[in-house]
């Protein structure tokens, strides 16, 4: 009761977070419970303090994973009244175990309906749309074509593919500014990076672009959405494969922290964006005049959705045409206080 009385930071910390905490001491006994996670588990302090998992939490089995199998963990755990909660677990080398209960209901059943009515979109949109290129398809092959014929044909089938590749890109951003919640966990930049470009490999190998990396040794930590900052960085990396139209060109990603922030540049040698068209960029189904983004696939949403994503995690994105051509998309976020 003292320390309720007179609380360290910690064990403010500890009694006010929304989060449930349960601390293991190196008996594997559980040792401190916060009042989060009494409330999620439907449990007292006196009923689980100096007990073992085993002793309370034997129908619970993903969370006994979480206080007795292999740490660093995680997994999800039902929680009483058809709750769900994501959970992580540490080992510390004192031989503690802190196991963290995030409660993720509400999110979970935001994602489960935005899948649904992406579903929706993809059969009331997305079939008809296809069924509009297999006609197309089909005008080409009815007899010959003229010049002009082919040439109208040709800007359908390229219409099609934009709406096809903008359909999901659509619900992306709608969500997103909807006011989606995020996560807020401590995550690491320079591995958001690295998956973004593996997951664009495939798409740099076949446009011939080279992806060079960059990244100070120990990027600090920041607070936020692992999932939506890869989709950011994607599309961000994305654009700039795509509009390095020459072969054997290199997409350079740069990045540094320093006492408050960090920042992340992703430069490329591509045909560049006239000066009045650099804060367009980021406007929602904008598309460069330059007469060979037409040839690109793209909606004119990537740019938009990555701006969002970097605003509503508290930092800014820009972008600057490079001396030597090319372009660099610029963004900072804040570092974890």
């Amino acid at each position: 009761m003292t320390a309720l009385l007179s609380p360290t930071l910690g064990d403010y910390l500890f009694y006010t977070t929304a989060d449930g905490v349960l601390v293991l001491n190196a008996r594997g006994l559980i040792a401190r419970i916060n009042p989060a996670a009494c409330s999620m588990l439907a449990v007292t302090v006196e009923e689980v303090l100096g007990r073992s998992p085993e002793q309370v939490f034997s129908k619970n089995p993903a969370l006994l994973m979480l206080m007795t199998g292999d740490a660093p963990a995680n997994a999800d755990v039902r929680l009483p009244r058809r709750r769900l909660a994501q959970g992580i677990t540490t080992q510390l080398a004192s031989g503690e175990r802190v196991v963290l209960l995030q409660d993720v209901t509400e999110r979970r059943d935001l994602e489960d309906r935005r899948e649904a009515l992406v579903r929706a979109i993809a059969h009331d949109l997305r079939n008809p749309v296809s069924a509009i290129g297999g006609f197309v398809d089909l005008v080409g092959r009815t007899g010959p074509l003229n010049d002009t014929q082919r040439k109208f044909l040709t800007r359908a089938r390229q219409t099609v593919n934009k709406i096809n590749d903008m359909v999901s890109s659509l619900v992306d951003l709608a969500w997103i500014e909807a006011g989606m919640p995020l996560q807020h966990i401590p995550i690491m930049l320079d591995t958001i990076i690295e998956r973004s470009v593996k997951s664009l490999e495939a798409l740099a190998v076949e446009r011939g672009v080279g992806i060079v990396l960059s990244l100070q040794h120990q990027l600090p930590p920041i607070m936020g959405d692992p999932e939506r900052l890869q989709l950011a960085l994607r599309h961000i990396i994305q654009n700039a494969i795509q509009y390095t139209l020459a072969p054997e060109k290199n997409v350079v990603i740069h990045a540094w922290s320093d006492r408050d922030e960090i920042y992340c540049n992703v430069a490329d040698q591509g045909i560049g964006i006239p000066p009045e068209e650099l804060k367009l960029v980021f406007d929602r189904m904008y598309r460069g005049r330059d007469e060979r983004i037409s040839e690109i696939h793209g909606g004119g949403l990537g740019l938009t959705i990555a701006r969002t994503i970097i605003r509503r995690h508290g930092g800014d994105i820009w972008a600057a045409n490079n001396v030597h051509g090319g372009t660099t998309i610029s963004l900072v976020l804040p570092l974890s206080v």
